[in-house]
Parts: C-alpha cells; structure tokens; sequence
C-alpha cells in the first residue's frame, strides 16, 4: 500500500492522465457535509458487500476522515487481490487543510 499526502494526490490527480477511483469510506452524513470532488462512497462498513463491483487492477485511492479508516480498508483490499491501493493520510481533514480552504471541516 502506498500512502498520499494531501498535497501529494492534488498534485498526482493534476498530472495524471488516467483516472484513479475515489474511494471514500466515510459514512454518508460525512460524505454529505465534505468530499473531494468526483470522489464515490461505499461506507467501509459496506466495502465486503461491494468488493466485487470494484476492478483489482484499478488504482484504488481510499480516504477517510483522517486517514485510519481508509488504511484498513486498503489493507483489507490487498488481502483480497487488490495490488494497486492508495491512502490519503491524513484524509479529508488534511484535504481541507493543504489543499482546498474551502472545503468546510468536522
């Protein structure tokens, strides 16, 4: 698993041509009140259930609140085949703090 600052993946996400999968784990009242734009939510809670809708050979970036929730989640990926995971450390918390001021905080 690799791991992603803020700052990192803004700037991954502006020089990359492919598009990675923005995987947030939050819960839905979190996702509601801030998410990184173009970002999909699958509670990790829920993430078993919707394992087989996600490609093992798709770059995965997983994020959370601040970064713990999305570390398990990306290690429970790997367990599962997964090869080609990221988690934004710090999570959105970071995101709103290094990268988009705007980005109203919890």
């Amino acid at each position: 698993m690799r791991e992603f600052s803020a700052r990192e993946l803004n700037d991954y996400l502006c020089g990359t041509t492919g598009k990675p999968l923005l995987l947030d784990v939050r819960e839905p009242w979190e996702f509601d009140r801030a998410c990184i734009e173009g970002s999909t939510l699958v509670p990790m809670r829920q993430i078993g259930d919707h394992i087989h809708t996600l490609n093992n050979d798709d770059e995965i970036i997983v994020i959370c609140h601040h970064g713990i929730r999305s570390r398990v989640v990306c290690r429970f990926l790997e367990s599962e085949g997964f090869s080609n995971v990221i988690n934004l450390s710090g999570g959105v918390a970071a995101w709103a703090k290094d990268v988009d001021h705007q980005m109203p905080t919890y």
